[in-house]
C-alpha cells in the first residue's frame, strides 16, 4: 500500500506551477471522439484517471499517443461500442462515454461506473436527458446500461440539478442531433466552458457555458482535427492555497485563473491570509495562526466547490474559534473528519454539518486515506500536525493531484512517498 509520511511544522515557501484540469481534460479526452480524427491536448496532468480515460479511448481503437503533457488521440477507426467494466469501474468520470459515443456510433453499452465512494452520484439526469433526445435505454439491470439511438434529435431540456456530468453529456450527444438542443439550468463550472471552446475548436456549435442555458446547434458536418490547451486546475490551485495558509506559509502559484477561485479565495481571506493576484498568479501569506470562519457551504459553481470542502475542514481544525461547515453536494463526503479527529480535532456531525473547534494544534498519526479530496485533505493536515503523520493509500490522490508530494517537497515540506 503507497502512502506519504509528513514531518509537520514547516512553513511553505516559494512557488510552483499548477497541472491542467482534471475535471476538464476527462470530458474533453472523451470528446475526441467526435471528430473521427487528429486531437491535439497539451497541459494534460499526470494522474490515474487520465490514463484510464486513455486506455478506454484504445479499447474502443483510438490511437493514443503521450509525450510530456501532451497527448494525441486519433479517433479515425473506432472498432468496439463497449466500455470495459474494469476501467469503468475504477472512476465516475467513465458515464462520460455515453454521449459522444451515441452521437458518433448509435451505440454504447458501459457498466455502472465506479469512483470515490462520497455518497450517491445517480446518473438519471444524463439518462432523463439522453432519453429525451431519441436514445432508447434498453437495460439498465445486472450493473449495465444498454443504449442506442438511430437518431438523435434537439430538443429543450430541463435539469433538475446542474449536474457537471449530465451537462457535459448532453452536450456531447447533441453535437450532430438533428435542430438545436437547449439545455436549461446547466451547470456553470469553467469546466464546462473549456469543453465548450474545444468542440468549438473542432467546428461543433455550442454556445451559453457558464450562463445557465447552453445550445448546442447539431451539424451534418464532419468535425476538423484540433490543437487545444486544458485550463489549469482550481481545485488543484486552492488546493495548495490552504496548504500555504495552514503552515503560515508564503506561496506563489502560477498556471491559474484566479477568477475561477473566488469564493476559495473569499474564505481564505476571511481566515486571515493576504491574497495577490493577477491574471496567471496568485500570491497567498498565511497568518502564524487562522481565524474561524462562521459558515461554509458547498454549491454549484461559482459557489464554494465542494471538491474543496475536505481541504478546508483541515485548516479549520486549526483556526482560532468555530467554524460550521455545511455540504450540500455529496452526503457522505466526511470520511476524512474521522481520521483529523485521530490527529486531534475537535469536530462534530450532525448530517451534512460540520461543527469545528479550532484546536491549538494537531499531532501527526496514521490516517487512512477514503477518497480523493479526503486524501488531500490529510495530506494538508500533516504539513501543520506536530510530529510525523503518515497517509495510507494514497491511490486516491493520484487521482487527482500530479506529484502532489513532490511539489509540496519544492515549498520546503518535508514529506516523502513509500511504495
Amino acid at each position: 500500500m503507497s502512502k506519504i509520511i509528513i514531518n509537520g511544522g514547516r512553513k511553505l515557501k516559494g512557488e510552483i506551477s499548477v497541472e491542467g484540469s482534471k475535471n476538464a481534460i476527462l470530458p474533453i479526452l472523451a470528446a475526441t471522439l467526435l471528430n473521427s480524427g487528429r486531437s491535439v491536448i497539451r497541459n494534460c496532468p499526470k494522474l490515474k484517471d487520465v490514463e484510464v480515460t486513455l486506455r478506454i479511448l484504445m479499447k474502443l481503437g483510438c490511437k493514443v499517443e503521450v509525450d510530456k503533457d501532451t497527448v494525441m488521440v486519433d479517433s479515425s477507426n473506432i472498432t468496439s461500442t463497449e466500455i470495459p467494466v474494469d476501467l469503468a469501474a475504477e472512476m465516475r468520470s467513465s458515464i462520460i462515454f455515453m454521449g459522444p459515443m451515441l452521437a458518433r456510433c448509435g451505440r454504447v453499452v458501459i457498466s455502472f461506473p465506479g469512483g470515490c465512494e462520497i455518497g450517491p452520484r445517480p446518473i438519471d439526469l444524463h439518462l432523463k436527458g439522453l432519453r429525451s433526445m431519441g436514445a432508447n435505454i434498453l437495460d439498465v439491470q445486472g450493473g449495465f446500461i444498454y443504449c442506442n439511438a438511430d437518431h438523435l434529435k434537439g430538443t429543450e431540456i430541463h435539469l433538475s440539478y446542474p449536474s457537471v456530468g449530465a451537462t457535459e453529456n448532453i452536450m456531447l450527444a447533441s453535437v450532430f442531433a438533428e435542430g438545436e438542443t437547449y439545455i436549461h439550468n446547466a451547470a456553470k463550472e469553467p469546466e464546462i466552458t473549456d469543453l465548450q471552446n474545444f468542440l468549438r475548436a473542432m467546428g461543433a456549435d455550442v454556445s451559453g457555458a457558464g450562463s445557465g442555458i447552453i445550445c448546442v446547434k447539431g451539424t451534418a458536418q464532419k468535425l476538423k482535427d484540433v490543437e487545444y490547451t486544458i485550463m489549469p486546475d482550481r481545485i488543484v490551485a486552492g488546493t495548495y492555497m490552504v496548504a500555504a495558509a495552514i503552515t503560515g506559509g508564503e506561496v506563489t502559484l502560477n498556471n491559474v485563473m484566479p477568477e475561477h477561485l473566488s469564493a476559495v479565495i473569499s474564505a481564505l481571506s476571511e481566515a486571515g491570509c493576504t491574497i495577490k493576484n493577477d491574471e496567471n498568479h496568485i500570491y497567498i501569506c498565511g497568518p502564524d495562526r487562522n481565524e474561524a470562519v462562521d459558515i461554509i457551504r458547498t454549491l454549484p459553481y461559482p459557489g464554494f466547490p465542494t471538491d474543496m470542502q475536505a481541504p478546508f475542514v483541515s485548516l479549520l481544525t486549526v483556526c482560532r474559534g468555530t467554524s460550521i461547515v455545511v455540504e450540500t453536494v455529496f452526503e457522505n463526503r466526511y470520511k476524512h473528519v474521522d481520521e483529523l479527529m485521530r490527529m486531534g480535532a475537535n469536530i462534530t456531525l450532525e448530517g451534512r454539518i460540520a461543527v469545528i473547534k479550532g484546536v491549538d494544534k494537531l499531532n501527526g498519526a496514521v490516517v487512512y486515506a477514503r477518497d480523493l479530496r479526503g486524501a488531500a485533505a490529510l495530506a494538508i493536515a500533516g504539513l501543520a500536525a506536530k510530529g510525523e503523520t503518515v497517509v495510507l493509500d494514497i491511490k486516491h490522490l493520484d487521482r487527482g493531484y500530479e506529484n502532489m508530494e513532490v511539489k509540496l517537497a519544492q515549498l520546503g515540506a518535508l514529506i516523502r512517498r513509500q511504495d
